[in-house]
């Protein structure tokens, strides 16, 4: 014996919303793609001897603040506090010699 089944009013409204939601997310940016990438900083001072590289992310739509990101030489990121004293001093020397590149 086989019933069959019937969609209450509900279901379909839902099964619609959901139609249109995958249809309207199609095209967009995947969501890592729009979000700050730094959760938390650290403010305290790490040696330059074990900072390999450091990355300038300037604010923007991804985020509202600027981001400043050290690899340590173990490969370990950090988030670096853009306020604090010693990282001004290293933003600086970055946006320095970026501009003498230039």
């Amino acid at each position: 014996m086989s019933r069959h089944r019937s969609f209450a009013p509900a279901n379909h409204l839902m099964l619609l919303m959901l139609l249109v939601c995958a249809e309207l997310c199609r095209g967009a940016p995947m969501a890592g793609e729009l979000r700050c990438q730094c959760v938390q900083t650290v403010s305290e001072v790490i040696h330059p001897k074990r900072i390999s590289h450091v990355e300038l992310i300037p604010e923007g739509p991804h985020c509202g603040v600027a981001e400043v990101i050290a690899t340590t030489t173990q490969g370990k990121k950090v988030c670096l506090e853009p306020t604090a004293p010693w990282v001004k001093l290293i933003i600086n020397k970055i946006l320095n010699s970026t501009l003498k590149n230039s």
